[in-house]
C-alpha cells in the first residue's frame, strides 16, 4: 500500500512499541533502504537521568531505542518534546553528536514553539552544526493556530518538513464519538487518564460544537464519496506543508481505510475548500502575531528570536515582521 514510514518514541508503551517494530523489521526481512524509521526522545524512564534532552539522556536514550528496535540506526530523531531546564546549545551540539555517529540522518522536534525553534537554528548556525530540520506538531480541522500560523515563517526559511499527529482530532473527526463512545474505541479506555480527560471534554459546550461541525462536514464527505475520516486525512494532506500524516489504528481494516485518503486529495478543489472552510469557520488570521526582533544591548545584538508581538518590549527593536 505504499506505507514507508513507521514513527516511535522511547515512551511509547514504556519501550514496548519500539521492540515490536523491531520483531516485525526482522519478520519481514524488509530492505532497510526501503523505509523510513523515527523515533523521540524525552521520556525515557522515571530516573531524573532518563527524561529531557541532556547531552546525556540524548546519547543513551538513542542507544538505547536503536537496542530495541535491532537497528544500527533511524532516519529521523526527534526531540519529544522542549526542554526549558536544558541549554539549547547543549541540546543542539547533543544531536549533532547522534547524527555524527551515524545513529541518525536528521534530527527534529515535536511541539517546540516557533521561538524555540528559531533559537535552535541560530545556535546551530553560530556553532556550524545542524539544526531541527523536522518539527512532529498536532494538526487537524479543529487545531490549527499553531501549523499554519505561528510556524508559517519557518517552512521556507529553514526548509522545515512536518510530520503531523492527531489528524483525526482523536478520532472525533471520524463521527463515531457523535452519539456515544463505543466500548473498542480508546476514548473508553478506562486505565488512561490522558483519554478519560479527553473524554471528559466530549460533552462540554466545546465539544458540542465540535460533533455539530462533524455532522455538516458529512455532507461534503458524502457528495465526495468519502469517509469523515477520508476527509479530514485528505485534507491534512493537501496542506503544502504537511510532509507527511501520521495516523493510528486499533484494527487492520482501519489502515486500509485510512489510505484510500490519499485518492480524495485531488477532489479537494479550491470550491471544496470553501465548503470546508465554511463549515469549520476556525480559518487563523493571515496577520501573524509573531515578530522576529533582535535584543540590542551597547550597540551589539545580543539575541535573536521570535516572539509574540503583544510581548514586545519598548527595549526590543523590530527587524522584519514574520507575516
Amino acid at each position: 500500500n505504499g506505507i514507508n514510514f513507521f514513527d516511535n518514541a522511547e515512551v511509547y508503551a514504556n519501550g514496548k512499541s519500539e521492540i515490536a517494530m523491531g520483531k516485525a523489521i526482522k519478520k519481514f526481512g524488509w530492505k532497510r533502504s526501503s523505509y523510513v524509521i523515527s523515533t523521540k526522545i524525552f521520556w525515557g524512564g522515571e530516573g531524573v537521568n532518563e527524561r529531557g534532552l541532556s547531552r546525556k539522556h540524548i546519547v543513551e536514550g538513542t542507544k538505547a531505542a536503536l537496542e530495541r528496535l535491532q537497528l544500527d540506526y533511524v532516519d529521523l530523531i526527534f526531540a519529544h518534546r522542549p526542554d526549558t531546564d536544558t541549554p539549547m546549545e547543549e541540546t543542539v551540539r547533543a544531536f549533532n553528536h547522534v547524527i555524527e555517529r551515524g545513529w541518525a540522518f536528521y534530527w527534529g522536534t515535536s511541539e517546540w514553539s516557533a521561538e524555540q525553534l528559531t533559537d535552535a537554528h541560530r545556535i546551530a548556525e553560530k556553532l556550524g552544526l545542524i539544526g531541527p530540520l523536522m518539527e512532529q506538531p498536532q494538526y487537524n480541522m479543529f487545531y490549527r493556530e499553531r501549523f499554519e500560523k505561528e510556524y508559517a515563517p519557518l517552512y521556507a526559511k529553514h526548509g522545515l518538513g512536518t510530520t503531523i499527529w492527531s489528524p483525526l482530532a482523536s478520532g472525533i473527526l471520524t463521527g463515531k464519538y457523535n452519539k456515544e463512545i463505543p466500548a473498542d474505541s480508546r476514548l473508553a479506555l478506562k486505565e488512561s487518564p490522558v483519554m478519560q480527560r479527553l473524554a471528559a471534554t466530549l460533552d462540554t459546550p466545546e465539544g458540542k460544537q465540535k460533533f455539530a461541525k462533524v455532522d455538516a462536514l458529512k455532507p461534503i464527505a458524502d457528495k465526495l464519496d468519502c469517509t469523515l475520516a477520508q476527509l479530514a486525512l485528505a485534507w491534512c494532506v493537501k496542506n503544502p506543508n504537511v510532509s507527511t500524516v501520521i495516523t493510528g489504528a486499533s484494527k487492520p481494516s482501519q489502515i486500509i481505510e485510512n489510505i484510500k485518503a490519499l485518492a480524495v486529495v485531488p477532489k479537494l478543489t479550491g470550491e471544496v475548500l470553501a465548503e470546508i472552510e465554511a463549515v469549520l469557520a476556525n480559518k487563523p488570521s493571515p496577520e501573524s502575531n509573531y515578530i522576529r526582533i533582535i535584543f540590542v544591548w551597547n550597540n551589539s545584538s545580543v539575541l535573536a528570536g521570535t516572539a509574540k508581538a503583544s510581548e514586545v518590549s519598548e527595549n526590543a527593536m523590530v527587524i522584519n515582521s514574520s507575516r
